[in-house]
């Protein structure tokens, strides 16, 4: 690995790693030479991942965090001690017509997608400025973000918020050595929704995406490990979009 992508030394928080991407990219990170900080509510999932980690000499240590909690926020960054970067992964959706979408419903998905992740990026930049050193925090948006899809308006709106929100903080922190980019997947394979891809509805959609083929999570480790590291030291506010040509395939 070329000696810009050693993360080495550094310490990566990543939100939401109890499964799926968020578990994902710790053990990329990790594999990089980063200690990691396992953050998500799922404590016996962190246990595990932990675990797994140290089989693989990677430091990791696990904290309790609910991004929707303020509170919950300020005690996961005191307890995960100094950080180099934020991965900002915690995510949800809730799948609803606009028309039925209960207000409590948006509340969660914006609270968790967008407001949590404003607060756990303004909590971890407040430390670098205090302590005048730098930072590297990565939000993992969504080609949704760009582009929309029926019966999921908060989700569509939280990432499009997020990504906004991306270049409003990379503006910001600019001066204060803190790069703030995000990441766009497209519709990438989890444990969650595989068995989704092998349905003909499923088959039906990877037809519309210009490879053919669904992303697995190793397709984002070339983007987070650019944005995370010195790699992409003169990159800030950049928005790196990950989806096989899927947004830009014919209307």
């Amino acid at each position: 690995m070329s000696k810009l992508f050693d993360l080495g030394g550094k310490v990566a928080l990543v939100t939401g790693a109890s499964s799926g991407l968020g578990a994902h990219f710790a053990k990329c990170l990790g594999e990089a030479g980063a200690s990691v900080v396992l953050a998500a509510r799922r404590a016996d999932r962190l246990q595990s991942l932990q675990a797994e980690l140290a089989q693989k000499n990677i430091a990791a240590k696990a904290v309790d965090l609910d991004v929707q909690s303020s509170e919950s926020i300020t005690a996961a960054l005191e307890a995960a001690g100094s950080l180099d970067i934020v991965v900002n992964n915690a995510g949800i959706s809730i799948v609803k017509p606009a028309l039925d979408m209960p207000e409590k419903d948006w509340d969660a998905v914006v609270d968790t997608n967008l407001r949590g992740a404003w607060l756990v990026a303004q909590g971890a930049a407040r430390r670098w400025v205090t302590q005048k050193r730098p930072g590297s925090i990565v939000n993992i948006a969504s080609i949704l973000g760009l582009r929309t899809i029926g019966q999921v308006a908060p989700y569509n709106a939280s990432k499009a918020g997020l990504i906004h929100l991306t270049r409003a903080l990379a503006m910001e922190w600019a001066r204060y050595r803190i790069r703030v980019n995000a990441i766009c997947p497209g519709y990438i394979e989890t444990e969650m929704n595989s068995a989704f891809w092998k349905t003909p509805g499923g088959q039906k959609l990877i037809e519309r995406i210009p490879q053919r083929r669904i992303g697995q999570p190793e397709h984002l480790d070339g983007a987070l490990l650019l944005l995370a590291s010195e790699a992409g030291t003169f990159m800030t506010g950049s928005v790196l979009t990950v989806d096989g040509g899927h947004t830009v395939s014919s209307l």
